[in-house]
């Protein structure tokens, strides 16, 4: 039945890629694989394959082949990712030795791909599971570790019509799961091969700290200001909520790094700001050294381009994450590191840090009224405001430490 679906789902990959780029490279990119395969793969060497679905999950698994790669450089990493999301941003990444696309999960792709690479273990981040690949390198004795995966009573895994599908489970050498509830759902179903260690984007986003940029366009836009509010990943209906504070609170600075760019939501947010002196991250790159100074004298920056955010985060006094009130928050971890209050949406209950953060530094709102209700505590008690950031940063740091975790268990 799984073969089934997973060729229908190929011909549907197919026909689709036709009218949708994302698709289309995706198609393309696991058609090339075996291409890049053949011309990059050493057959002398000690291949440790590591597989990400995307970008969040490659960021997961990051710390773990820079710190694998720094231990023991006599292995050379394979990258795989699933998502163009995850290829087209980290193609280049210099971490890895290999980069390229999983060819979808037939059973000959499964073969032809092990046979090519020939790992000497595998790293499956999250929540991967592939069937065939799965059982292949279980067939070949290859270990194989899951990490930073976190499983829930509702998952297909843990249903009477999932046990058939559930059995690829035992496919694991050892799973590195993200909390106690994970490892007693795998128990309940035989599997004891567990180890609490929490989640490595912890160590992640303490990394990103350390190498934060500095960024003179928005040292010059906070100089001198009382406060600034950083707002992250935001989408309308964060917007919405945050905009309107704001507005009637003009002490404030405010650096809005939207989700999407593109020029209608960069105009609709624009719209909201009710005459507010505002400019664009990109208007003030054009800006002279003599210049520079001009952008001090705006309210508002806009960030209009990529890469910048977990950077900016350490020039705010409040964070806001966004995505709270649609599928679901963004990354919290890169605003909590900087010691900072953050506040997210309602939608939040399938996020481990988000849960975490609820009694530590994190601020969860459900409407204008109880984010109105903080901004007016924060603003007026500085006691208050330093408390709730430091516990921020004190709840990312004392989760660390899951990458040295994962690689003293492994059998290099």
């Amino acid at each position: 039945m799984y073969n089934l679906v997973i060729y229908m789902y190929l011909l549907g990959v197919a026909i689709y890629s036709c009218f949708n780029e994302k698709v289309r490279k995706m198609w393309r990119g696991e058609r090339e694989a075996f291409k890049i395969l053949r011309e990059k793969v050493d057959p002398n060497a000690k291949y440790v394959w590591f597989h990400a679905a995307s970008l969040g999950e490659f960021e997961q698994g990051r710390p773990l082949m820079e710190q694998l790669r720094k231990e023991h450089p006599e292995y050379k990493i394979l990258l795989t990712f699933f998502s163009p999301s995850g290829y087209e941003v980290r193609k280049n990444y210099e971490g890895a030795d290999i980069i390229t696309y999983l060819p979808l999960d037939t059973i000959t792709n499964a073969r032809r791909f092990l046979r090519t690479v020939r790992p000497v273990m595998a790293f499956f981040i999250k929540y991967e599971f592939w069937y065939n690949y799965l059982h292949i390198l279980k067939h070949r004795g290859v270990p194989v570790y899951s990490v930073s995966s976190i499983f829930r009573p509702e998952q297909v895994f843990f249903k009477w019509y999932g046990r058939q599908y559930g059995r690829v489970l035992n496919c694991f050498t050892h799973f590195f799961v993200q909390n106690d509830i994970s490892k007693e759902l795998l128990a309940k179903i035989g599997i004891t091969d567990t180890t609490v260690v929490g989640d490595t984007r912890f160590d992640r986003v303490l990394q990103i700290k350390e190498a934060a940029k500095q960024l003179p366009i928005v040292e010059s836009f906070v100089k001198d200001a009382p406060q600034v509010f950083v707002a992250g990943s935001s989408w309308p209906p964060d917007e919405e909520i945050f905009i309107k504070y704001f507005n009637a609170h003009k002490n404030w600075k405010l650096i809005i790094a939207p989700h999407v760019i593109g020029e209608d939501h960069l105009k609709q947010i624009e719209k909201l700001l009710e005459g507010r002196k505002v400019i664009r991250y990109t208007e003030a790159e054009k800006m002279v050294n003599g210049q520079l100074s001009m952008v001090n004298d705006y309210e508002v920056l806009i960030i209009n381009c990529f890469g910048l955010l977990s950077s900016i985060y350490h020039y705010g006094n409040v964070a806001y994450v966004g995505g709270g009130f649609g599928v679901g928050i963004h990354n919290l971890l890169e605003a909590a590191v900087w010691d900072v209050p953050v506040f997210f949406g309602p939608n939040n209950q399938k996020f481990q840090e988000a849960q975490g953060l609820k009694t530590s530094g994190g601020l969860e709102i459900h409407n204008y009224e109880e984010f109105a209700a903080q901004m007016d505590r924060l603003a007026s008690d500085a006691a208050y405001l330093q408390e709730q950031g430091q516990k921020a940063g004190h709840f990312v740091k004392g989760q660390s430490g899951a990458t040295q975790k994962v690689l003293s268990s492994v059998a290099l």
